[in-house]
């Protein structure tokens, strides 16, 4: 009988974590989370994991650290960064530090076992997923967000509304 694979989920959104766990599990993973840096450390002195999830905010830390901290540990071990504004800067930063694969939130787990198997498989057909408009809304949020260098008066300014609107959607849905 073939053993489980093991996957390393470091997020630090504890909800979501629990969320992804449980759907892994249900998938026959062996699941481990850590939410942050540290705690993959710790994870790592234990066992090697065959794959990894790696948010690419946690907190105040940067999840390319815990990319680079994976790939130094085992190369093989097939690392899946996720993000909820994704830039080309960064997917190519994580890419170079060892991640395989770079998905923008939402990414479900459809998506992210998708991404486990598609390292170097050149016919991996490239499928459209609708996008909602509140995810359009959201990254459009984000994005000029990231413009105004989070000033949320100047983003509710340039977007064209008022400034007690976007602070209530940022409190609904928090940046990661």
């Amino acid at each position: 009988m073939a053993t489980e694979p093991l996957l390393f989920l470091v997020e630090d959104d504890a909800a979501f974590a629990r969320t992804l766990q449980r759907s892994f599990e249900r998938r026959g993973y062996r699941v481990s989370v850590a939410a942050d840096p540290d705690g993959l450390t710790t994870l790592l002195a234990h066992a090697t994991p065959d794959y990894a999830v790696v948010d690419l905010k946690l907190g105040q830390a940067s999840g390319l650290t815990c990319v680079q901290t994976l790939h130094q540990h085992d190369p093989d071990i097939v690392i899946v960064v996720l993000t909820g504004y994704a830039s080309i800067a960064t997917a190519v930063q994580a890419i170079k530090l060892g991640a395989t694969s770079y998905l923008a939130k939402p990414a479900n787990t459809d998506d992210i076992e998708t991404a486990f198997g598609t390292i170097g498989n050149v016919d991996t057909p490239i499928g459209e997923r609708p996008t909602s408009i509140k995810t359009l809304e959201w990254e459009r949020i984000h994005e000029t967000l990231a413009e105004t260098d989070f000033n949320v008066s100047e983003t509710a300014r340039r977007l064209g509304m008022h400034r007690r609107t976007l602070a209530r959607k940022l409190e609904k849905r928090r940046l990661t």
